[in-house]
């Protein structure tokens, strides 16, 4: 999601809209948190009044996430907006409220997909939960290992045991 100076200035006398899906693979590869996401909708507008450019911008999509406790997929909605302010290397700071964070812009494009990285990565919640009954949860058994539960507790006899188990049978 790039554009350059020229193109945003259009944004001058007319509000340029922004209608897109996106795909951050590159997010999918570096995040251990998140393990699928689907197409991001990226819906917004961008303004540029008085050498500010801002994008006032809405994210909306699903993530795939770990569940805490069983590591089962758990979809998650993600519904983010926000809006990110440029400033044109050179340009007089307009007034600003102090809260919002100004950046500068190196060049002549404007590049928006390490901000919505960011952006998306910091409304993934630390804990999800997968509901009981919805999806199945983690496998009962894998390679080397199995859920023990108590009921299937209830009849395993301990190998150390074995014997002695026989000889009160034989009693």
């Amino acid at each position: 999601m790039k554009w350059t100076l020229q193109e945003l200035k259009a944004a001058k006398h007319k509000t340029f809209i922004i209608n897109e899906s996106v795909r951050f693979d590159e997010l999918l590869k570096t995040s251990n948190d998140i393990r699928d996401m689907s197409n991001i909708r990226v819906t917004g507008e961008v303004t540029y009044p008085n050498k500010l450019i801002t994008f006032s911008l809405k994210l909306e999509g699903e993530l795939t996430l770990p569940c805490a406790r069983t590591l089962a997929d758990v979809k998650w909605p993600l519904d983010i907006s926000f809006d990110e302010h440029f400033l044109p290397d050179g340009s007089v700071m307009p007034d600003v409220s102090e809260k919002e964070e100004v950046h500068t812009v190196l060049g002549d494009v404007i590049d928006l997909t390490p901000i919505l990285e960011e952006r998306i990565l910091l409304e993934v919640p630390f804990q999800v939960y997968a509901e009981e009954g919805a999806e199945p949860l983690a496998p009962p058994s894998g390679k080397d290992w199995e859920l023990v539960t108590e009921e299937s507790q209830k009849d395993r006899i301990d190998p150390r045991m074995a014997d002695l188990a026989k000889f009160f049978d034989k009693s």
